[in-house]
């Protein structure tokens, strides 16, 4: 909401505040549509200022009053600057081999981080981020880092190791800067022969870097990030000892990304649905003692925020369920809701 002068009112405002009288007199409630009699009443009583809505009041849910916000517009800005920087340097390494160097995506991360508050808005201001199709695989690597930033400070690392889970996140998936966009994002199900080709974006990227000079956390984050701890992943089948830690970090921070951004073909997903998608199984594949910090961390900035259920029901987080982080409990106006005994409620969004 903002004050502005009574002279500058247009029909069709909204006004943020009630407005009353020199002699207290109530002369219009908040929420009244501003129109000629309006602005009449106003001046006759001489007021001069008053309170009307913006374009963010009127946002319902939490990720739209982000979106909404100069905080969001201003990183906006200064992300598709920063894209561009991005794009360039990394397809001059992927076409010519020029050197990218480290540096430069350092500044690249604290230019943006920077215009982020808190851990927790900037992954806000990334949820609402929409990037053009030719941009899908470079914001996934660009985001990445920005996460790994924000996950890596919520597990206490060392500013060294959040520094290098950093340079990770920029370079772990720029192998598939060397396949086909159709296949890198179709929205139906990929054929065998399809994900057998998509697999290989892990050896392409460890042969674009294996001459370069990066750390080997980094080398190994390339080739190992679809490894999982139960040896279903590839393209080695490891297991949880045989992966490097760097891996484990990213292969996290990579499932987050992919599902907390948009796609031509679904929306991003809310929180406590992420969640849940790595609760299924994730403990198995993911090493637990990594993702249940994060995953809580998650939760836990969710608290105070309300919430619309799959029966329409609006409640208030007021606790997360330790054993049950996608099921928190919450306050409606029939009491309170404890998800984690009410199977057949899911939370459709986040107010």
């Amino acid at each position: 909401m903002k004050n502005i002068a009574r002279m500058a009112l247009e029909n069709g405002m909204v006004l943020g505040e009630d407005v009353y009288s020199y002699q207290n007199q109530l002369l219009y409630p908040r929420d009244t549509v501003v129109d000629d009699a309006v602005i009449t009443k106003l001046a006759r009583y001489s007021i001069m200022v008053v309170t009307v809505k913006e374009e963010e009041d009127f946002a319902t849910t939490h990720f739209e009053k982000v979106r909404l916000s100069a905080g969001f517009k201003s990183f906006e800005l200064t992300y598709h600057n920063c894209m561009s920087i991005f794009r360039k340097h990394m397809a001059a390494f992927v076409e010519n081999q020029t050197p990218v160097k480290i540096s430069t995506l350092m500044e690249i991360y604290t230019t943006l981080s920077s215009r982020a508050s808190s851990g927790v808005q900037l992954l806000d201001y990334l949820y609402n981020m929409l990037p053009s199709e030719d941009d899908l695989t470079h914001a996934h690597c660009l985001n990445s880092a920005l996460i790994a930033g924000v996950f890596g400070a919520w597990l206490d690392l060392p500013r060294e190791d959040i520094q290098l889970l950093i340079q990770c996140a920029f370079f772990y998936d720029i192998g598939k800067l060397k396949l086909p966009q159709d296949l890198l994002w179709k929205s139906g199900k990929l054929t065998d022969l399809e994900f057998t080709q998509l697999k290989t974006h892990t050896m392409l990227g460890f042969n674009l870097l294996k001459d370069c000079d990066v750390d080997e956390h980094v080398l190994k984050a390339t080739l190992m990030h679809h490894e999982r701890c139960d040896g279903t992943g590839y393209p080695s089948r490891l297991r949880s000892s045989q992966i490097d830690i760097y891996a484990k970090y990213i292969a996290i921070i990579d499932s987050y990304e992919a599902m907390t951004s948009a796609r031509t073909y679904r929306q991003s997903l809310n929180p406590f649905q992420v969640i849940a998608n790595f609760e299924r199984d994730g403990y198995i594949k993911y090493d637990e003692a990594i993702l249940h910090p994060i995953l809580t961390h998650i939760a836990e900035t969710q608290i105070g925020y309300n919430v619309r259920l799959t029966d329409d029901t609006k409640a208030q987080i007021i606790r997360i369920n330790d054993n049950a982080l996608s099921r928190p409990v919450l306050q409606a106006d029939s009491g309170l809701i404890d998800l984690s005994n009410e199977p057949g409620l899911e939370i459709v969004s986040i107010y």
